[in-house]
């Protein structure tokens, strides 16, 4: 119950307070943000990727201190609760007219959280829901620009609207052919065009911000013309000459989901309003949660709101039970999901039984690894979550049982509310994307192979156990690029997403792969270590074997076929040791987030930077 008086000065200062430590955070989160545009045009690649894992700390560093300047300067710790029902209200009261309503009230949240030591989300005293419309909240500000600007195009002016399109971002660097790429970009919209024609209302739109990610700058916008709406992205790049070149273009919603994939690493675009941008990234991506498009956007505090949110609505709105998620068990995680819904939730077990030799704290510090580092669109996004509590009865008791064998100190179950309804309380858990597990995939497959399936349904099979074999493979080397080394490679720990990349997701064995020791299997020393079980030569803790991945790996003739066929130096010592020794130089590997097919020309992909 919310006071009929806000008759404290106390909890207005604290508003106040709080929403000026937000707004510091996003001050500076901007200022880092906005300095990609020239990292981008002096080619600081290695810069860029610092501010991408450097920026990620931003948000707890601006909690912390707004939480010591409350407790130092209010005692914001020691005020009673109606204190804290004003400070809320005069704090919905200071966000009207922000131009970021739906963040500094997350950063409330965080916050508010951590001074009254509340263990669960759900209590008066934070934003459950959202109390700030983000609705048509628009930059005001003179001389701003809009969130997007528009172009219309007529028969005869195509051509000089896309250059000034591509014109009016004004980065520092020429281009080294502007009307030709004006006109490549022309070319390829005009395949997506009804009929090849103009329509009444014909636009070109473009979000305002260039999107920065490693060494790229993405144009993102949309084609209007008469009813047909298209989405696209620009690709921009350097080449060795060191001017600008639009390297692709990227048409439709799958596209794009590929480009803004939850296992990529965050862009950094300058946003006043951020709901703005949002709010146009869903009209061209409308599958993807707004969870996500936050969190692309580095702002991935509100995404993991929105996602928390989101999952609370549809406990609301469903009924079947979190179940152990279907394949094999694993050493280091209990895996578990709700079958409606389309994440999988980990605990790390309490225990690790043999072979795997951790602890705790260093599978935690793995996770975090990933979460700082590139991605390059093979490794998946994590949601960390502390103390959340679910609804007893929507949990099997087999799923019980497996906890409390396996990790007990991560499990309460109790009556926290007094009303007679249990609650599951979980202290720790990881939140990630459903896939299909690779191993499962592949079995199926192979099983239609092998079984009585017709001509069609076989030929199908082959070429789809090609394709996820060499997209395996693709993405062993996607992270090798980015100095990542999987550690355990087997199937079972990489998934299919439903665009159908190829996604590793167990993180417990991951290590760098400049501090790893590729070599060569010693030749036997006589006939008995030959046929000997053990391995009869010295192993330290950080030597690998890439030439043992075989038994484990390419056991069923077909699969060892098309690995061999596309991927047989992985197996060998001197790639690994190669990729070493470029990373060691400062080499930043081009992983590009489309397909090569979409690139404009052979000699543009020849003068890339590299």
């Amino acid at each position: 119950m919310f006071p009929q008086r806000l008759d404290s000065g106390v909890a207005f200062d604290i508003a106040r307070a709080m929403l000026d430590g937000f707004n510091r955070h996003y001050r500076l989160f901007r200022a880092e943000t906005a300095r990609a545009r020239h990292r981008f045009e002096t080619r600081d690649w290695a810069g860029q990727q610092r501010a991408q894992r450097e920026r990620i700390e931003f948000y707890d560093l601006r909690v912390k201190e707004c939480v010591n300047r409350l407790t130092r300067e209010f005692a914001a710790d020691r005020q009673p609760m109606p204190v804290w029902e004003q400070v809320k209200l005069h704090y919905i009261g200071l966000l009207v007219n922000h131009h970021q309503p739906e963040l500094a009230e997350t950063f409330f949240n965080s916050v508010t959280t951590k001074i009254l030591r509340r263990d669960y989300f759900h209590n008066d005293f934070i934003f459950v829901r959202p109390a700030i419309s983000t609705e048509y909240i628009e930059n005001d500000e003179p001389r701003a620009p809009p969130t997007y600007r528009c172009y219309y195009p007529t028969s005869g002016s195509m051509l000089a609207d896309v250059r000034r399109l591509l014109a009016d971002f004004d980065l520092h660097v020429p281009f080294e052919d502007l009307d030709r790429d004006a006109a490549l970009v022309l070319g390829a919209m005009k395949q997506h065009f009804d009929h090849g024609r103009l329509r009444s209302n014909c636009q070109f739109q473009a979000l305002s911000g260039l999107f920065f990610r490693n060494k790229a700058a993405y144009v993102i916008g949309r084609i209007l013309n008469g009813v047909q709406e298209v989405p696209f992205a620009l690709a921009i790049l350097h080449n060795d000459r060191g001017r600008l070149f639009v390297d692709a273009a990227l048409f439709g919603e799958d596209d794009l989901l590929m480009l803004f994939a939850f296992a990529r690493a965050h862009f950094m675009v300058d946003m006043e309003v951020p709901s703005a941008y949002v709010q146009f990234l869903r009209h061209l991506m409308p599958r993807k949660p707004r969870a996500e498009l936050y969190s692309a956007l580095g702002l991935a505090k509100q995404g993991k709101t929105l996602f928390y949110r989101d999952l609370l609505f549809h406990m609301r709105h469903s009924t079947d039970r979190f179940r152990i998620a279907p394949g094999i068990r694993g050493l280091v995680m209990l895996v578990f999901d709700l079958p409606s819904f389309p994440f999988v939730f980990k605990i790390i077990r309490d225990v690790f039984p043999p072979p795997k030799e951790t602890t705790r704290e260093q599978v935690r510090a793995k996770y975090q690894l990933v979460k700082r580092h590139d991605r390059v669109g093979r490794m998946a996004d994590t949601l960390e979550f502390s103390l959340v509590a679910f609804p007893r009865e929507r949990f099997s008791d087999e799923l019980i049982e497996e906890i409390r064998r396996y990790a007990p100190s991560q499990l309460e179950i109790s009556d926290r509310d007094g009303d007679g309804r249990n609650e599951v309380i979980l202290r720790h858990v990881y939140i990630e994307r459903r896939m299909i597990p690779l191993n499962l995939y592949l079995q199926e497959l192979l099983d239609t192979l092998q079984g009585g399936a017709d001509g069609v349904a076989q030929r199908r099979a082959r070429e789809q156990l090609r394709r996820v074999v060499v997209d395996y493979g693709n993405a062993i080397k996607d992270m090798v690029a980015a100095n990542i080394f999987p550690g355990d490679m087997l199937w079972k720990n990489f998934g299919i997403t439903r665009q159908g990349k190829v996604v590793f997701y167990d993180y417990d064995e991951i290590e760098y792969v400049t501090d790893c020791c590729f070599r060569a299997v010693p030749a036997p020393r006589c006939e008995e270590d030959e046929l000997s079980g053990e391995v009869w030569y010295p192993v330290g803790p950080h030597d690998v074997f890439p030439e043992t991945f075989a038994p484990f790996l390419l056991g069923h003739p077909l699969v060892r076929e098309v690995f061999m066929a596309h991927h047989a130096d992985l197996l060998d010592p001197a790639f690994w040791q190669q990729h070493q020794r470029r990373i060691a130089q400062g080499y930043l590997h081009d992983v590009f987030p489309y397909d090569q097919a979409r690139r404009f020309r052979v000699e543009t992909r020849q003068g890339a930077t590299a």
